[in-house]
């Protein structure tokens, strides 16, 4: 499978469709195999070796991505009409990189990725802190956001203190969701 071949399938799928994504929902190709295509846990796109250096071409392969989770794997998938391709993703594929309150009054948040996903942070768009520590954002599609470092510095020094039943935790609030950034003592 070429990058070549796997452009053409997609093309016009997304042409003067303001960001929309095309129904791979709806879609059931034969599984074709694997590609040697890889996304960091940066953000950044990989094939054969080589980061993808054409933005549009990232933006396109990441509206048609898969992921399939079942008992005992985590897999990725490029789903087009007629192919679905296995490709590897170190984390997840997506960075949450920037975020800003969409009202005056600073109660809903937009926040968005590192491919120019926007969306508001609530309940189909939550928070995820795993046990390490890490924090996630669903974007779409059961598809996660790595919360870059400096956006969690931001809403660290944004969040309250609040006492819950889990101990002290850092907590800020979006459209309505209390969202909580971790625990600070039990």
């Amino acid at each position: 499978m070429s990058l070549e071949k796997l452009s053409s399938q997609l093309a016009g799928l997304t042409e003067g469709k303001a960001k929309k994504l095309p129904p791979i929902e709806s879609w059931d190709p034969p599984y074709c195999g694997e590609i040697d295509l890889q996304i960091k846990p940066n953000g950044d796109w990989y094939f054969g070796g080589t980061i993808f250096k054409r933005l549009s071409l990232v933006k396109l392969f990441a509206s048609v991505l898969l992921r399939d989770v079942g008992a005992g794997h985590d897999d990725y998938y490029l789903v087009t009409p007629v192919e679905k391709i296995k490709i590897t993703v170190e984390d997840v594929p997506f960075v949450l990189t920037q975020w800003d309150w969409q009202d005056e009054k600073k109660t809903k948040m937009i926040v968005s990725t590192n491919l120019d996903d926007e969306f508001l942070l609530d309940e189909s768009h939550p928070l995820l802190v795993t046990s390490e520590g890490e924090l996630y954002v669903t974007v779409r599609r059961n598809l996660q956001a790595r919360v870059h470092r400096n956006v969690y510095y931001q809403w660290v020094a944004l969040a309250n203190e609040k006492q819950t039943s889990q101990g002290t935790e850092v907590v800020f609030s979006s459209a309505g969701i209390n969202f909580s950034l971790g625990l600070i003592s039990q």
